[in-house]
């Protein structure tokens, strides 16, 4: 599995990637890419005379949203999820378009624009109604980017899975090359081959001569699925990928689990190739503090390299730059009622304030104008 996908990442590079700036024009079939936090205006900031303050009204009309999606167009996806429905949005917060999907959880797009949602869906087994997770592909440049006529496909759950009800898919983000991993979580992790708490690994079939469509590689090796320390699956809430030729990718955990927002840096040496976290908590990293996050349910990378925390039982943002040092965190509960997710565009960071069922954004003081 290891020499497997170290040839897979090592030989599929994009050839190009051609940055948006513009809405498409009907009709449009060209499929392109594109690629900082702060303060409540009534609470505190970590990070000295530099804060974040909120700019415009939040934006109202979901219920319990819990993931914001900035797409490479660029559009706003917002996963509504007791509305059951995604929500498209433009940067100014006008609702373009929604499709409806049961329960949306997590969202990433791909570098042909395609949609990526974990969700649910009912079906009968033995004559029940039974509630599966699931995670689903929508094509929007067919579409024209009409989100309610996209075509869609249902990738997992597959075969098998289907035995597994209690598996949920919990997060998922996608690499330079447009392969893609998802998160599952559940509670039966005694099997050493394929236990409940894993990363799977997507690959385009046509990499393979295969034609459209995805094909799973398998799961991601050397990841523990119950572990407390570091490298661990333990609960994922969800991934999020670096926008650069690497497979490194924030990985945030809800378990047993005394570091849970790690980043994982896939390391090749002559002897073996792992993911290994990027941090050591020895060196005296803030990022990788022990228990520094109580229950991180969301983040987001900037083109600077800045991460981004959603920690939803501390009501707060927090934000470290690429050394791992923090930088401007907030929040409490003046500001946010369990935030879930948190998207970086533009200088703007557009959180799902989940609890509060709106979508709020902020900007830096010193970007005041």
């Amino acid at each position: 599995m290891l020499s497997s996908f170290k040839k897979i990442f090592s030989s599929k590079f994009l050839t190009s990637m051609i940055f948006a700036s513009a809405v498409f024009a009907a009709g449009c079939a060209d499929k392109f890419p594109t690629e900082d936090l702060t303060k409540g205006q009534d609470a505190g900031n970590i990070g000295g005379d530099t804060v974040y303050v909120r700019t415009g009204e939040p934006w109202t009309g979901f219920n319990k949203p819990q993931d914001i999606l900035i797409g490479r167009e660029p559009f706003i996806y917002v996963a509504d999820t007791e509305n059951d429905r995604i929500v498209m949005m433009n940067l100014d917060g006008q609702i373009l378009g929604t499709r409806s999907v049961k329960k949306p959880v997590e969202i990433a797009q791909d570098y042909e624009l395609n949609l990526l949602v974990c969700a649910q869906f009912d079906t009968t087994v033995n004559g029940q109604t039974t509630t599966f997770s699931a995670v689903y592909k929508y094509d929007l440049v067919s579409a024209s980017h009409q989100i309610e006529n996209a075509p869609v496909k249902r990738i997992l759950p597959q075969g098998a899975d289907f035995n597994q009800p209690q598996r949920e898919y919990s997060g998922i983000a996608v690499f330079f090359d447009n392969s893609f991993i998802v998160a599952r979580r559940g509670p039966n992790n005694s099997s050493i081959f394929n236990p409940d708490n894993s990363i799977l690994h997507f690959y385009p079939k046509k990499y393979y001569g295969g034609g459209e469509g995805d094909t799973l590689i398998g799961r991601i090796p050397n990841i523990d699925p119950l572990s407390s320390g570091l490298v661990s699956a333990n609960q994922i809430s969800s991934l999020t990928t670096f926008n650069r030729r690497n497979i490194d990718f924030i990985v945030t955990l809800i378990g047993q689990n005394s570091f849970k927002a790690q980043w994982l840096q896939y390391v090749i040496t002559p002897l073996d190739e792992r993911y290994l976290s990027y941090f050591s908590p020895q060196d005296g990293i803030e990022f990788a503090v022990p228990n520094r996050f109580e229950k991180p349910e969301g983040s987001a990378i900037d083109e600077a390299g800045n991460i981004y925390i959603a920690d939803a039982a501390k009501d707060s943002i927090f934000k470290f730059n690429a050394f791992g040092d923090e930088l401007q965190s907030f929040g409490g509960e003046n500001i946010f009622n369990s935030p879930y997710a948190v998207a970086v565009f533009d200088r703007t960071l557009y959180v799902a304030d989940t609890g509060n069922d709106r979508i709020v954004r902020f900007i830096l003081s010193t970007d005041l104008r």
